[in-house]
């Protein structure tokens, strides 16, 4: 039995592949990251208790719906404007579109489609309102040390972007 098992303050690589509810690719990391298991990592809840007692060379796939995801897409969060109102450099599908509220808390909203002389911004995640698909395949595990469980990141590597 092998002892490098996902368990609370190991530290797990891993790759993983987002695919949203059409089936498609929207997220593909190849390149290992890691995150220290069960210490506020930011993963997705769902996604930490699947990989629980897994070990290196599994696979996972995690279902999530909107409520265990990216949430639900808020039709409030979606503006059209004129295009003559937005500056040129936002004038574009894509297009990442920062906003500060009166409180001075930002929020990146993308520019999702233009039609005629009307342009839509949107906040929500791409992926709101979708069940998506997580391809999670661990790489390695070992023991976090007492400076990575209290950050929940380990030291040679970026936080997991799962989320």
């Amino acid at each position: 039995m092998s002892l490098k098992k996902v368990a609370r303050n190991k530290v797990v690589y891993l790759t993983y592949s987002i695919i949203d509810q059409n089936g498609d690719v929207f997220e593909q990391y190849d390149i290992p990251i890691g995150y220290v298991h069960g210490a506020n990592s930011g993963l997705f809840e769902k996604i930490e208790s699947a990989l629980n007692n897994k070990s290196p060379g599994d696979r996972v796939e995690v279902s999530l719906p909107p409520a265990d995801g990216f949430g639900s897409h808020q039709p409030e969060l979606t503006f059209t404007d004129m295009i003559d109102n937005v500056p040129p450099q936002f004038r574009h599908i894509g297009a990442a579109v920062p906003f500060e509220n009166d409180k001075g808390e930002s929020k990146e909203f993308r520019v999702t489609q233009i039609v005629g002389d009307k342009l839509t911004i949107d906040g929500n995640h791409a992926l709101a309102g979708q069940t998506v698909n997580f391809i999670v395949n661990i790489v390695d595990v070992r023991d976090a040390t007492a400076e990575e469980i209290a950050s929940g990141k380990p030291e040679d590597a970026s936080a997991p972007r799962l989320h």
